[in-house]
């Protein structure tokens, strides 16, 4: 009689532990990098991207458009044209949002000190009437020849 309660006694005490299946490592497989491409605008906007395929635009280029599209004189438009981009640069540096149409309304997002510039992430905001006016692309009924 003992040793029947000595097994229940031995058995209780025991802990029960799951039979659990082995597990298989998994292999390591080595993905290639992913291509690094263009992130969209907006993810709602399906607004066809717009892929720079022009030089930066230059001080030069802009007066010679400037006089071009107002018909002024080169030696009246460059000082007018200076005179915009010193204004504008000032009120972007003070921080302030600016709202002119058609260009599109710009906030600035953040800003950063660095050793030789002060680095500024704005973001601007077009309508869609002016970006189909502006680009003659889009729309090509509106494209002059």
């Amino acid at each position: 009689m003992a040793t029947s309660t000595d097994k229940k006694t031995v058995a209780a005490s025991k802990p029960k532990v799951a039979k659990t299946s082995a597990k298989k490592p998994r292999k390591m497989v080595e993905k290639p990098a992913p291509k690094p491409r263009a992130r969209p605008v907006s993810k709602s906007a399906k607004a066809p991207e717009v892929v720079v395929t022009e030089p930066e635009l230059k001080k030069k280029e802009l007066v010679d458009m400037v006089v071009v599209r107002s018909g002024i004189k080169k030696k009246d438009a460059k000082p007018v044209v200076e005179a915009m981009l010193a204004v504008l640069g000032e009120t972007i540096a003070s921080g302030r949002e600016l709202n002119l149409q058609p260009l599109g309304k710009l906030r600035i997002n953040r800003t950063a000190v660095k050793d030789n510039a002060r680095v500024i992430i704005c973001k601007l905001r077009q309508s869609k009437a002016a970006v189909e006016k502006a680009n003659p692309l889009l729309d090509p009924a509106s494209a002059k020849v």
